[in-house]
């Protein structure tokens, strides 16, 4: 089969987190949704065992509720961030990334729709290997879901700090015990025709040939 690359492409490298052109106001298509979902279904999974659920939120008091521990969080995250970096001046593109991510802290509890992306099972702090194992079992079909998702012209955010309150949230989604809720994506229909790609260090700066540091020069 013959792919189109220029329109892979264009979706991989221009699916960006939507904050502020997130619409609050236009509801999102459930069927959309879930062809989404049976998209990300066929992403990798720690040996098959497809341990992955997907919590959909469109109730109104539940989302406010979720949003204002995920505002708190923000809050608290940004005030620790700043005081860790004093007289250092914020790049432009820092800045904008950084009034962004308050909007949406502003304003997460507004979206039309939150998907929990989770996994069966817990972190095991005595065992790197069944940690990578957990969340590459979920994380690779979160990120087709935002891709497949941003193709039809919804976006969303990679988001986790509602987990500083992970007990009280899963309180209000009745989210049993054993269950690792990996992130918080707040998904809309996005404003807009378009998004660019942003700037990255190259590629050639940030890979090593066969051992660390050897870069292929």
């Amino acid at each position: 089969m013959n792919f189109d690359l220029n329109s892979v492409d264009y979706i991989l490298e221009t699916t960006r987190s939507v904050r502020k052109r997130l619409d609050l106001t236009r509801p999102v298509d459930r069927d959309v949704v879930m062809r989404c979902i049976e998209i990300a279904l066929q992403a990798p999974t720690g040996s098959n065992r497809q341990g992955w659920k997907w919590l959909v939120l469109t109730d109104a008091e539940k989302k406010a509720k979720i949003g204002e521990y995920y505002k708190d969080s923000w809050y608290a995250y940004a005030g620790v961030a700043a005081r860790s970096a004093p007289g250092e001046e914020p790049s432009a593109q820092m800045k904008r990334v950084i009034s962004s991510a308050r909007y949406l802290a502003d304003h997460m509890g507004e979206v039309p729709m939150m998907i929990f992306p989770c996994v069966e099972g817990r972190a095991n702090d005595s065992s790197p290997a069944a940690n990578a194992g957990l969340y590459g079992s979920i994380i690779p079909a979160a990120w087709s879901l935002m891709l497949a998702l941003r193709a039809r012209g919804i976006g969303a955010a990679w988001t986790t700090l509602h987990l500083s309150y992970e007990k009280e949230c899963n309180e209000i989604l009745g989210i049993p015990d054993g269950i690792t809720t990996a992130a918080l994506l707040p998904v809309a229909y996005f404003t807009g025709d378009t998004f660019k790609k942003a700037d990255r260090v190259p590629a050639g700066e940030l890979t090593y040939w066969e051992s660390w540091g050897e870069t292929d020069g």
